[in-house]
């Protein structure tokens, strides 16, 4: 957990090999992220930008390594520099969208579409052969049971889509993987 919801946000994290979810808490415990970071992005800047607190959880899913720089200085280095001033507007724009096209998708596709792109996503932020992410986490991530990613997982095995063992998950047919998003 690097910042839970409500508390002020101090870093701003680029991650380099890890996924970083930011979560949202339900009043009755359950979460479902609401957007993710990986090494195309940087986490807190949209918080940061006005109330400087945190929308949700900001939970690192993979282990992994990630550059931090303190909120105030990545301002500082934004307001006094045009060219990342750009950049940083263009990812938030990219954020921005990348985050109403999920709220389409949820709406639109079915779970099983959704979990095929949630692990092709997630293999393309990580240089990791296996994805060690457990079903909970999967779950959670995508606001649905247990055991529902237990039993996608385990159609998509069956289909030869990915291997499952104790460690995580290996995609054996991305293309067959993609057909289904």
């Amino acid at each position: 957990m690097l910042c839970e919801a409500g508390q002020p946000l101090y870093d701003a994290y680029f991650p380099h090999n890890i996924i970083i979810s930011l979560m949202a808490v339900m009043q009755d415990g359950r979460t479902a992220e609401m957007a993710v970071f990986g090494r195309e992005g940087v986490t807190g800047l949209t918080g940061a930008a006005i109330t400087n607190q945190a929308f949700g959880h900001y939970v690192v899913h993979l282990t992994g390594t990630a550059s931090r720089i303190k909120i105030a200085k990545m301002h500082e280095v934004i307001s006094t520099r045009p060219a990342i001033q750009r950049l940083m507007r263009h990812f938030m724009e990219a954020q921005m969208a990348r985050v109403l096209q999920n709220v389409a998708c949820n709406a639109i596709h079915s779970v099983e579409a959704r979990c095929a792109h949630l692990i092709l996503s997630t293999s393309d932020r990580v240089d990791q052969a296996i994805i060690s992410l457990t079903h909970e986490s999967w779950a959670d991530r995508m606001g649905v049971q247990r055991s529902t990613i237990s039993a996608i997982m385990k159609k998509f095995q069956a289909a030869g889509l990915l291997k499952q063992s104790r460690g995580g998950i290996t995609i054996t047919d991305p293309s067959a993987l993609a057909l289904l998003q």
